[in-house]
């Protein structure tokens, strides 16, 4: 049932929205987008981003304080192309941008997706929340970014766009002291050409050099090729001992670890956040057992016996609801990206967009099933964690939690 508004008083005729004086004004209503790749290998840990988002304000009680919220997921992907579009990006933002009541858009879930929507949603004056996006350039022209990045996203000079897993420096610095504690001493990096992926192997590179591993090579692949067995061959012949792939599980990457496992039967394979889904790790759909034996991949999810009492009750109650015992990594992120959608509506008191941004901005020290985290002036989370998992029957498996060494 909804909740009455405070009626007008004092001796106005109307009360600031506009109604009759001695009658309610009517109970503020928004809507929150979000737009992830709902089709292609980037369902599972898409769905499960959704239901995450569901599931908070479902236990929210459909609200944000006494502000009336509805969600709407829109799918950036195409079924033809199987992964997220450039235009169906832009199409989704644009829906979002023009509907009045939209507060917050959850997404996007690739981080080439917020390269698009950003600017849209800059202008149209909306609170941003990804859930996935690790991309350095998004936020800060800090290594890995691309010349023009990041304020060629925000064309009104405000920034409007935040996220809730630690940036590429980060995650590059992670794999690159995984890849050393490991023993690797000799490594082939490639990368998908996306804005992700190709900012990601920059990261790696330089965090690879400063711990004195060797990057043979930076290999840019081309995401629809039927293999990569010359790509593979040159590695072997280089005498690489380690493989890292910089991308996302829909440009190809089965295919690139199957292909590399091949070639270098003893090398052992490491991917990123992109690739750290249900699908690449199905041995249906992703990779082989003799692969994926020889496969980490880093996620800032760690296990879930080591978050806080919020995170324990989030497991506890998404498997309840969706009777699945191994939830998808990003089941969490989507369902701490609508916690903080709904927190910052909250503390706005208005549900108006300009007033959501600053509440957005001004979140410190996040109680959250993630653990306490702040957003900083730049949209970035103080959370810096990142987990290492293996590929265990199809499953991914935690392992550690891994501190990222500069050098």
């Amino acid at each position: 049932m909804l909740g009455t508004g405070v009626a007008a008083c004092g001796s106005d005729s109307s009360d600031k929205s506009g109604a009759p004086a001695g009658t309610a004004a009517a109970p503020k209503s928004v809507t929150i987008y979000s737009s992830y790749p709902l089709q292609g290998a980037g369902r599972a840990p898409s769905v499960a981003a959704v239901n995450g988002a569901k599931l908070a304000l479902e236990q929210a009680g459909g609200k944000a304080g006494n502000i009336s919220v509805t969600y709407k997921p829109l799918d950036d992907s195409t079924a033809q192309a199987g992964t997220w579009t450039p235009e169906q990006t832009s199409a989704n933002a644009r829906t979002a941008a023009q509907d009045k009541s939209t507060a917050v858009y959850l997404g996007e879930f690739n981080s080439g997706g917020s390269a698009v929507s950003i600017p849209i949603l800059n202008e149209a004056g909306i609170a941003q929340i990804s859930p996935s996006n690790t991309a350095v350039g998004l936020t800060t022209n800090e290594p890995g970014a691309t010349p023009g990045e990041p304020d060629k996203y925000y064309p009104t000079g405000q920034r409007t766009f935040a996220r809730i897993v630690p940036k590429d420096t980060i995650q590059g610095a992670a794999l690159a002291t995984l890849m050393k504690q490991d023993g690797c001493t000799k490594v082939q990096l490639l990368n998908d050409k996306e804005v992700y992926g190709a900012g990601l192997a920059s990261n790696i590179e330089s965090s690879a050099k400063a711990q004195g591993l060797t990057i043979s090579s930076n290999e840019a692949i081309d995401k629809n090729a039927p293999n990569y067995r010359s790509l593979a061959q040159n590695a072997k012949s280089a005498g690489d001992d380690c493989m890292v792939f910089a991308g996302i599980t829909a440009n190809n990457a089965a295919q690139v670890f199957k292909d590399f496992a091949a070639a270098l039967p003893t090398a052992k394979l490491y991917g990123p956040d992109g690739v750290a889904d249900t699908t690449f790790a199905s041995t249906k759909d992703g990779l082989p057992t003799a692969v994926a034996n020889r496969t980490k991949v880093t996620i800032a999810t760690l296990s879930p016996d080591e978050y806080p009492a919020q995170g324990q009750e989030f497991f506890k109650a998404y498997t309840e609801k969706y009777n699945e015992a191994n939830p998808d990594p990003y089941a969490i992120y989507g369902y701490e990206a609508m916690e903080l959608a709904l927190d910052s509506i909250k503390r706005s008191k208005t549900g108006d967009r300009a007033d959501v941004i600053k509440a957005l901005f001004a979140t410190k020290d996040r109680n959250s099933v993630l653990g306490t985290y702040s957003i900083d002036k730049n949209g970035d989370t103080s959370l810096s964690d990142y987990g290492v998992y293996s590929i265990k029957n199809g499953n991914l498996q935690f392992d550690k939690t891994i501190k990222a060494q500069a050098g």
